[in-house]
């Protein structure tokens, strides 16, 4: 496949994110997909996943962990059978109310007309404040002069 044809399908597999299609973005995946977010303490979806039944659960919990309020790819960059999605992200933590936004970046791999690996990179230290219940590093008797480094 060409570098149109795979931003052609990375397009396909957000449009389908986007209406919540999960079994239709499933089917755009090899079989084998690498699947990998930063380790992030308290969000229980992060980290590496490997295979389709893997990335289903990926979506299930994060559908029971937040809502999307915004989620917009804004530029796909093709290169060889690799394609960089840049774009933006707002969510609601349901377990403690707490919104975040962040810019992304996510860097796919496709082969034999497939989605083989996908790899986030995005602002973990926000994710991370806005999973942590209120007051939890107060209560802890810790106080922070500098943000954690994520």
């Amino acid at each position: 496949m060409n570098e149109q044809g795979n931003i052609s399908l990375l397009k396909q597999a957000y449009d389908a994110y986007d209406k919540g299609d999960i079994q239709r973005l499933l089917g755009l995946f090899a079989q084998d997909i690498a699947w990998e977010l930063p380790d992030i303490e308290g969000v229980p979806f992060s980290g590496k996943r490997h295979g389709v039944d893997q990335v289903a659960d990926f979506f299930r919990v994060l559908a029971d962990c937040q809502e999307p309020r915004e989620f917009k790819p804004d530029q796909f960059i093709g290169q060889g059978d690799q394609v960089v999605v840049l774009g933006h992200g707002t969510f609601t933590v349901k377990s403690t109310g707490a919104e975040y936004s962040s810019d992304w970046c996510h860097v796919f791999r496709v082969a034999g007309g497939k989605i083989a690996s996908f790899k986030e990179y995005d602002d973990t230290h926000r994710a991370a404040q806005a999973y942590r219940p209120q007051g939890a590093g107060a209560a802890a008797g810790k106080t922070a002069t500098r943000p954690a480094v994520h």
